[in-house]
């Protein structure tokens, strides 16, 4: 062995002497009597594709193969299809420990780097958090590929555009900016790029972190950037001139920009006809709105306004009232608390038992509430109905963000009553109206005012009259649909 490799290997091993996962095999390459050696980690690598293309075809040379050149032993040897060069030790020891197999052959200067990365993905299944009655069954998993696969199958499309790159200082991380040339505009995709250089983190774990750190305004409890495991989801929206991120180890992939509108809708709009599709979608903006005042409806009428109640209801009211200790508040308080705690343990315990815990939990507690006296039967439908309202939004972070909210109207409507509803809701309206998700206003198209954007926004119009796409998003095609 000369100086050279043996200078080599002792560099590597000083390196990756904390690694004991890291397996170097010397080897002879066949009859050259040629020294090499090759350097990867055990149980990352894919030991079968090694032993096969790399090891098989280093020690199978025959005598006259040498002197072995790099060309030749990269264009003739190897019979694997990812392999390049690698300058330095450094840069190998960072590939080697993410999967890939170093091959240092005596007399090559270079070090041979071969993709033998073993990629363990669960299989595609459909997604969990947006189950749908009519529609594809396939969402994404944990493998980059694979979803990016998943995209290329929905159609044949050369404008389909993926631009990778990198994340993380230490732990770095594949990730990729989706669109769709020609239809997005060329300074929201430049935009989306330069948020994402700017990240500056040892690690991202999860795409949820992509979006805390390019997200407008990260005050505001309304999420700015779409989430999603569907890849139908994502297609649409780059059809109508979005951009998708997605970030390697992770099924949930981003949507930019984002409007508020959006998180209320399911695909399953689009492939069911459209009175249905616009039907489902009005009772997801009713259920919005019950989910977020009713509450506060209640502890305002109850306090400030009981004569706005009809007579026969207020006396119903006040009667099933009579020996409540505590005040609308405070009651409202207790229940929207206890089932907020219900609703995260059902998520946190084992699913055989979570959901019926979540059941019988909450029948006990409002039945022994009732029973003892703490609060009023009435509020327990309040409660009741506000809860299976939220569950109605199809976004899990748009709910989170109304389930927050609807405590902020509950103190203003124990301080003002309806007055302090009504002045909430403005607040609210004036907070929309004013953040923007990269550029495009939040409660697009209803303010600003975009005549076109309502036929997809709280109806949904038959599919033949929406030949454009939304005004919003500036795109450089504007048109979906050829006139007959």
């Amino acid at each position: 062995m000369s100086s050279q490799l043996n200078n080599k290997l002792t560099e590597m091993r000083e390196r990756m002497s904390f690694h004991s996962d890291v397996c170097i095999r010397e080897i002879t390459l066949g009859a050259t009597e040629i020294k090499g050696a090759i350097v990867f980690v055990n149980g990352l690598a894919d030991r079968d594709l090694i032993d096969l293309h790399i090891l098989k075809a280093l020690m199978t040379l025959r005598q006259d193969c040498a002197p072995l050149t790099k060309s030749y032993v990269m264009e003739r040897v190897l019979t694997i299809s990812q392999l390049s060069e690698v300058p330095n030790i450094e840069e190998t020891v960072a590939k080697v420990l993410m999967g890939a197999t170093a091959i240092l052959i005596d007399g090559i200067p270079e070090i041979l780097l071969a993709g033998t990365t073993k990629n363990k993905s669960r299989n595609i299944e459909e997604p969990i958090s947006e189950a749908l009655v009519r529609g594809p069954r396939m969402g994404f998993n944990e493998c980059l590929s694979d979803n990016t696969a998943m995209l290329r199958r929905h159609g044949e499309n050369d404008s389909m555009v993926f631009m990778s790159m990198q994340v993380g200082s230490r732990a770095k991380k594949d990730l990729v900016i989706a669109y769709m040339k020609g239809i997005a505009e060329p300074e929201l995709v430049e935009e989306v790029a330069a948020r994402i250089c700017k990240i500056n983190i040892d690690n991202l774990p999860e795409s949820g972190y992509v979006e805390q750190l390019i997200e407008d305004d990260f005050l505001s409890p309304f999420p700015q950037i779409q989430s999603t495991e569907r890849p139908d989801r994502v297609i649409g929206a780059m059809m109508e001139g979005r951009v998708a991120i997605l970030l390697d180890g992770t099924p949930f992939a981003l949507i930019a920009p984002v409007t508020f509108s959006m998180l209320l809708q399911s695909p399953e709009d689009y492939y069911e006809r459209w009175l249905a599709g616009s039907l489902l979608r009005l009772l997801r903006f009713f259920a919005a709105m019950i989910a977020l005042l009713t509450p506060a409806m209640y502890i305002s009428f109850i306090s400030f306004h009981p004569g706005l109640i009809p007579t026969k209801l207020a006396i119903s009211i006040v009667g099933s009232r009579i020996g409540v200790p505590f005040s609308s508040l405070i009651e409202a308080l207790i229940m929207e608390v206890a089932i907020e705690i219900l609703r995260e343990a059902g998520l946190r315990l084992p699913k055989p038992i979570g959901p019926a815990m979540g059941i019988v939990g909450g029948l006990i507690i409002g039945e022994a509430a009732v029973q003892a006296g703490i609060v009023s039967p009435i509020l327990v439908i309040v409660v009741a109905v506000t809860a299976i309202s939220s569950f109605s939004i199809p976004q899990y972070s748009a709910g989170i963000a109304l389930r927050m909210l609807r405590f902020g109207a509950m103190f203003c409507a124990a301080a003002f009553g309806l007055y302090g509803v009504v002045l909430f809701v403005l607040l609210l309206s004036a907070h929309v109206c004013r953040i923007k998700s990269f550029g495009v206003p939040y409660a697009s198209p209803g303010a600003p005012y975009r005549l076109g954007d309502w036929k997809d926004f709280f109806v949904r119009a038959p599919i033949f009259m929406m030949r454009k796409r939304p005004e919003m998003m500036h795109q450089e095609s504007k048109r979906r649909q050829k006139n007959e």
